[in-house]
Parts: structure tokens; C-alpha cells; sequence
């Protein structure tokens, strides 16, 4: 049920929620953060350590992450909270480097096709991909393919077939990602079309989220639910549609969801759907500061791509160190922000959002080998259930 809220002021709030167990380091100024006997990471701001969520579980159940063989990856609904747990779990193995993917994809071809500028996720996709011993094709701009041209997308993607074994696309048009798999034998990974979805940098989001609080993924009834915030319109922006779809398998975790936006309807017909079907409560306000204060988690992006460019939605919607945060509260953000997201939090324990960056290179990864069934070549036996 969503319980829309014009003025942020006509429903209850809640006491604070204790938080479970994450290891943090003291914020520092301009110093970089090192946990002790770990692999060297990004550690400005909080840093929840990896081992935390494999100590939850530590053996990887595969038959969870058997459905992504050879899967295309086009929405955040074709994971439930188990495969997302597991897939979670080996990206943390990976980041400890507590096993050796080297060269395990060595007889893989990686493409990244992106008709929309990127930074983040092509550059993390084509890492992953060397860090498996895999190689990589890239088109880093339309105007480089015969799209510029005026070829159609379905032969493009029939191209795909015969230049790599997996394909990333990223597309200005939500019906791209269509198009191109209709002649596509390969799997795709969307990364990012128009303003549908984005379903890895979800799994990004949810891996950090998931280091952080490593019981969220475990099926036992939670003492202590979570009131996300969502600072933006999964109707129309593709990191918090997807990110909001995960969001809601976490029902035992969740005791409400709040999005913050400055449109009377943000969900659309689609997301409706979706928030109809889960039991947590959707509450909608377009008054962050009368809420910021209940929030356990803020999510928040301010760039959305609506058919021929950029819109900055949300962008009133401000953050920066005299935000009246709770005290445990965290931020997640996609990057790249604008004026929303304050230099000012860096250097706070607030920010989760570089660790966020951090292990999107790890999850990809994870999502890799379970695309190509690799992932018993580099377990042993006494890690796999």
C-alpha cells in the first residue's frame, strides 16, 4: 500500500532502529582508511568489511546462482533475495581475494557497447572482465557504430553473435534493449537503458548494502527494520527503479519505504505494480529535511535520462554535514552526483557511497561467473553447500 504525502508531515515517524553489527573506521580528513590484514580498498568514509557478510554463511550454495547460466540480465526482478545473497557472498570472496579467478574466463570475449556516455559502469564491466582472464571489445559512443549510419539495432545485435560471448549495452532508448535481442543468441546485460533500469548497479547497491548489514539476507525475523529513504522517481530514473525492486524483497528487514520526490505521482504504472505486490509500507513526501532524521538508509540520485537528455529531478532535494542525519544513518549513491550529494559528507561515516563504487568492480565479477557456470572451477569443495 503506498501512503502518498504531499507536505512530509501527515504520518507517524519512528523511533530509531539499533543497527547490527558492521565494522566502521574513524573518520579522518584527507586520510585514507586501512583495515588491518585486509586487501587495500577505498576506505574514505565507512567501510563495512566483506568477511562480516561471508561469516553470515560461508558456503556458496551454486544451485541458487544456477538459473543466471548463460542468462541475459535485463531487469533487478530476475533475482530473489537468495540469489542475491549468494552472488553477494562471492563478490566478497573475491574482494578478501580469498579465492583465484585468473584466467578462468580466458575463452570468454566481453562487449561493451554504450550508446550513452559512461564511466563507471563500462569501465567496471571491461575491469571485471580483465580480472578474469577474459577479453574486451568496446564502443564507447554511438557515433562510432553503424547506428550513425542508420543501421537498426536487431542487426546490430545479431553482429554481437560472432564478436563476443557476452554483450553490455547501454542505450538512450528503453525499447533498445529489445531491439538488439532480437536477433541475439548471446546473453546481454543492461547496463542502463533510457530510464528503465539498471539492474547491476542495484546488485552494486545491495552489495554494500548487504557488507553492512550481513543479516539482511538471512531468513530469521528481524529485530531491527529498516526505514529506507529513497531521495528521487523510480517511475522515470533507472538506478532507483531497479534498486527500489530489490529493495523490496527485503520484507522481514524493511519497515517502511519513504521516496522523497517533487512529482504528486513518482511510482507510474509499472513500479506500481511492484510496490502493490510487496507487503512493506510506500510512504511518498516532497519534504526531505521533515524526514531525513527517521531514515536508517537514504538512497539518492538527481540525473535521470528522459528520451533526448539529461534532467536534473530532485536536485532541491539537498544533502550535506549539517543535515540533521540519524545518528547510524548511511547514503547510497550511484555517482556521478551534482550539488544533491555535498564534498562535505566524504570524509563522514555517513558515506557509503565510495564503498558503493568500490565493490561494483567485485559484484560484476560474481555476475560474470555465474553467467559462464565458472564458479566450481575456482571454489573449492569445502566452500560450495
Amino acid at each position: 500500500m503506498v501512503h502518498y504525502n504531499q507536505h512530509g508531515v501527515d504520518y507517524p515517524v519512528t523511533k530509531g532502529m539499533e543497527k547490527g553489527e558492521f565494522m566502521v573506521t574513524k573518520p579522518a580528513a584527507k586520510v585514507e582508511h586501512i583495515i588491518p590484514n585486509k586487501p587495500k580498498m577505498n576506505l574514505i568514509g565507512l567501510c563495512p568489511d566483506p568477511e562480516d557478510l561471508i561469516n553470515q554463511q560461508p558456503r556458496i550454495c551454486l544451485q541458487k546462482l544456477k538459473p543466471l547460466a548463460y542468462k541475459s540480465i535485463l531487469s533487478s526482478d530476475l533475482f530473489d533475495a537468495e540469489m542475491l545473497y549468494e552472488v553477494s557472498k562471492v563478490a566478497a570472496y573475491l574482494q578478501l581475494k580469498r579465492i583465484t579467478p585468473v584466467n578462468v574466463l580466458s575463452d570468454k570475449i566481453l562487449a561493451t557497447a554504450f550508446f550513452e556516455p559512461s564511466t563507471r559502469t563500462r569501465l567496471s564491466f571491461e575491469s571485471s572482465m580483465l580480472h578474469l582472464g577474459g577479453k574486451t571489445l568496446s564502443v564507447a559512443e554511438a557515433a562510432s557504430t553503424g547506428v550513425a549510419k542508420g543501421e537498426k539495432l536487431l542487426d546490430i545485435g545479431q553482429m554481437f553473435n560472432s564478436y563476443a560471448d557476452v554483450v553490455v549495452i547501454r542505450h538512450t532508448q528503453q525499447k533498445a534493449i529489445q531491439e538488439l535481442s532480437e536477433y541475439l543468441r548471446i546473453p546481454m546485460i543492461n547496463g542502463g537503458n533510457g530510464s528503465d533500469e539498471h539492474p547491476t548497479q542495484a546488485l552494486a547497491d545491495w552489495y554494500t548494502l548487504l557488507k553492512w548489514k550481513p543479516t539482511l539476507a538471512i531468513d530469521t525475523p528481524s529485530q531491527n527494520q529498516l526505514h529506507l529513504g529513497i531521495v528521487g522517481t523510480p517511475g522515470n530514473m533507472r538506478t532507483v527503479k531497479s534498486f527500489l525492486i530489490m529493495a523490496l524483497l527485503f520484507k522481514k528487514d524493511i519497515e517502511r519505504i519513504t521516496i522523497v520526490s517533487e512529482m504528486a505521482d513518482p511510482l507510474g504504472v509499472e513500479v506500481q505494480s511492484f510496490c502493490d505486490s510487496s507487503p512493506i509500507p510506500i510512504y511518498i513526501s516532497n519534504d526531505l529535511q521533515t524526514v531525513v532524521s527517521d531514515l536508517d538508509v537514504i538512497y539518492m540520485n538527481s540525473i535521470a535520462f528522459l528520451g533526448d537528455g539529461y534532467r536534473m529531478l530532485g536536485s532541491r532535494f539537498k544533502l550535506n554535514k549539517d543535515t540533521k542525519f540519524k545518528k547510524d544513518a548511511v547514503i547510497l549513491h550511484p555517482l556521478a552526483r551534482k550539488d544533491e550529494l555535498d564534498v562535505s559528507l566524504d570524509h563522514t561515516p555517513h558515506n557509503l557511497y565510495f564503498n558503493q563504487a568500490d565493490g561494483a568492480v567485485f559484484i560484476r565479477q560474481a555476475l560474470l561467473l555465474s553467467i559462464f557456470d565458472r564458479l566450481e572451477q575456482i571454489f573449492p569443495d569445502t566452500l560450495i553447500a
